[in-house]
């Protein structure tokens, strides 16, 4: 590979790749979650309906996930296509108003989103590494938390204000293209990271496949809450000042934690962040059913949203600890069942629920129980 003349600092690698993410994932993946209440008041959408485009959002991650896994595109392509794409397909949700048209789009920003984050994480993590900046990795996915938090932020706003969901989406479809104007230039001037090594055709052994079934795991059970919270507190309390909250507390707390942890636990094996993880989140997904009310949905927000980013850094990490050169090749595999972990939870909703957010609690526990069985799985260490 050319040597790249002008090498991108560490500062701008994680620049480029906080807004890389905050908006492939905040609003190519996540921007959903916090509309739906409002496409439930302004276009009469049942929860049924919202479980499936959630579904097909993540039908598109998997397709994405496995194209870039067997393709293995070219990181600053990936990036820079994929956010053009996301910001397209986002405008889209706002001049359209028909539910098939509604299931494309996002089954197709599910397949951009994918791209960014594979590309983000092929191209950031390697060269902030190579800069001895690999702490510097928390801010690159803490975008993702301020993505979330923010689109939340313009929906609770938007719902205060009584705005057509059209609107909020042409908002973010616009937002997303100055991120994809933004990162253009920087993204075509970086190198290309070898994908060498991504065809190696090296086993994932016995403890690689218990990463990839526990990141499924972890898939399916941060997915419910995730897709789901905002419509639950509403279930709860019907003010969107009360309820609207509930997603950009998610997204701030998503947003702090990866920051934390990375600063934290530089001493603590990413196999035991990871295991910590899931116990916490199985305790914020377990809260609200329970015992309903807004209380346990806020802590259902800190619970979820302070450990989904994390559990994500301390996966792949511990991928690249146990798999060495191999790493690239667990970690598809780890996306693809995460992939089919989140996609099989609202899968499961819209089977289990007739109606109303409150029908969820039967996917949640037995969420809770794999997420249990991922954190006992993971306390084996490798052979």
């Amino acid at each position: 590979m050319t040597a790249n003349r002008h090498p991108i600092s560490a500062l701008k690698i994680t620049l480029i790749g906080f807004a890389a993410l905050a908006s492939a994932m905040g609003v190519g993946r996540f921007a959903f979650t916090p509309l739906l209440p409002l496409m439930q008041a302004h276009a009469g959408m049942s929860l049924r309906q919202g479980a499936w485009l959630a579904g097909a959002n993540y039908v598109g991650y998997l397709v994405g996930a496995m194209l870039c896994s067997i393709t293995v595109p070219a990181p600053r392509h990936a990036v820079r296509f994929g956010l053009v794409a996301v910001a397209l397909l986002t405008l889209g949700m706002g001049v359209t108003d028909g539910f098939d048209a509604w299931l494309a789009l996002r089954f197709g920003a599910g397949v951009a989103s994918a791209y960014v984050l594979v590309g983000v994480s092929a191209w950031a993590l390697p060269v902030l590494a190579r800069h001895d900046r690999s702490v510097w990795s928390g801010w690159v996915f803490a975008g993702v938390g301020v993505g979330i938090s923010l689109a939340g932020l313009v929906v609770l706003l938007a719902g205060l204000g009584g705005s057509d969901p059209a609107g909020v989406w042409l908002l973010l479809g616009l937002a997303s293209i100055v991120v994809a104007g933004i990162a253009w230039a920087p993204m075509r001037a970086a190198g290309a990271v070898a994908a060498s090594s991504v065809r190696q055709a090296g086993r994932l052994g016995a403890d690689g496949w218990r990463l990839v079934l526990c990141y499924g795991t972890f898939g399916f059970g941060y997915i419910i809450p995730a897709t789901f919270l905002p419509a639950m507190a509403r279930d709860v309390i019907a003010d969107p000042a009360v309820f609207g909250w509930v997603w950009p507390v998610f997204g701030a707390t998503a947003a702090l934690s990866t920051v934390a942890v990375a600063l934290g636990s530089r001493r603590m094996q990413a196999r035991r962040v990871w295991a910590l993880g899931q116990l916490v989140m199985a305790a914020g997904v377990l809260a609200p059913v329970l015992l309903p009310g807004i209380g346990t949905l806020l802590v259902a927000a800190v619970c979820v949203g302070g450990t989904f980013m994390v559990n994500t850094m301390a996966g792949m990490q511990e991928a690249r600890r146990i798999a060495g050169a191999h790493a690239p090749k667990l970690m598809a595999a780890m996306t693809a069942a995460f992939a089919l972990g989140q996609l099989a939870g609202p899968i499961v909703v819209a089977m289990a629920a007739a109606d109303g957010a409150r029908h969820a609690a039967g996917p949640s526990l037995f969420a809770v129980a794999l997420l249990l069985a991922g954190a006992w799985a993971l306390r084996r260490q490798p052979d």
